[in-house]
């Protein structure tokens, strides 16, 4: 007898004969199995991932501008402060401090229901936000990264003839990027369970679509232990990936 067999025949049967792992089963399968709804979450996931690399793409973009426009302003010599740099310090600062000081939530739901009420594309909207939202952690990630330098990694830079810019890009960010690496794959591993999140605002992956079969199933239980289990197998994926990165830079680093 296979698995369909077996659910049609223990569907025939009252509820009240049903054991406690007949009606785990049959719950089961109408969460996964019934009508191909395994699809479904992986239709789901497939949009989790995309969101997923779009809001940390936004976001790296961001850190990486917020970062080093707030080194560039602390590293300033004593009275040879640049007043447009110092503006655009200011502004990177409110935005930190206030996407740091405010929920995910909230923020995901002004962006979908105020200031994006009339699109359509609201898994985009939720990708938008998301990257928003990362880009001041990972400012600050990176800033920290760049800031736990040797300022004589400036000054060695300037001696070679090199700009502010190019001793940032030759010099300055390949190091700071082996020791900022963990934080940053913490950060997307967080951005990825986010995602979650952006079903507030009819973002269309795996929690949307859980609540969709819900829905159908009348059973919150099972749509939900499953969206769980993918997400953890896919942060544990990351995590493993994460940690081969890591071990190749450290063996990099005794080369």
């Amino acid at each position: 007898m296979d698995v369909a067999q077996l659910y049609e025949s223990l569907s025939a049967l009252d509820k009240a004969d049903l054991t406690f792992w007949q009606d785990a089963f049959l719950k089961f399968y109408r969460a996964w199995f019934y009508n191909d709804r395994w699809m479904t979450y992986f239709q789901g996931l497939a949009t989790t991932i995309e969101v997923t690399i779009i809001a940390l793409a936004i976001g790296v973009l961001l850190g990486v501008v917020v970062a080093v426009v707030r080194t560039a302003h602390d590293q300033q010599r004593i009275g040879k402060r640049n007043f447009a740099l110092g503006v655009v310090n200011l502004i990177c600062k409110v935005y930190v401090t206030v996407i740091r000081g405010t929920p995910m939530l909230v923020q995901l739901m002004i962006m979908g229901f105020v200031i994006f009420k009339t699109s359509r594309n609201s898994t985009m909207v939720g990708a938008l936000a998301l990257g928003i939202n990362s880009g001041a952690y990972v400012a600050e990630i990176i800033r920290g990264g760049l800031m736990s330098l040797d300022p004589g990694q400036n000054e060695a830079g300037r001696s070679l003839g090199l700009n502010y810019g190019d001793t940032m890009r030759f010099i300055i960010i390949p190091q700071a990027f082996k020791a900022i690496v963990p934080a940053l794959g913490n950060e997307f591993i967080v951005l990825l369970k986010d995602t979650s999140l952006i079903s507030v605002i009819a973002g269309k992956e795996i929690v949307y679509f859980a609540q969709a079969i819900t829905t159908k199933t009348f059973e919150a239980m099972y749509p939900l232990l499953i969206t769980a289990v993918i997400y953890l197998i896919i942060v544990l994926i990351f995590t493993w990936l994460q940690g081969k990165l890591e071990r190749r830079l450290r063996q990099s680093d005794r080369r």
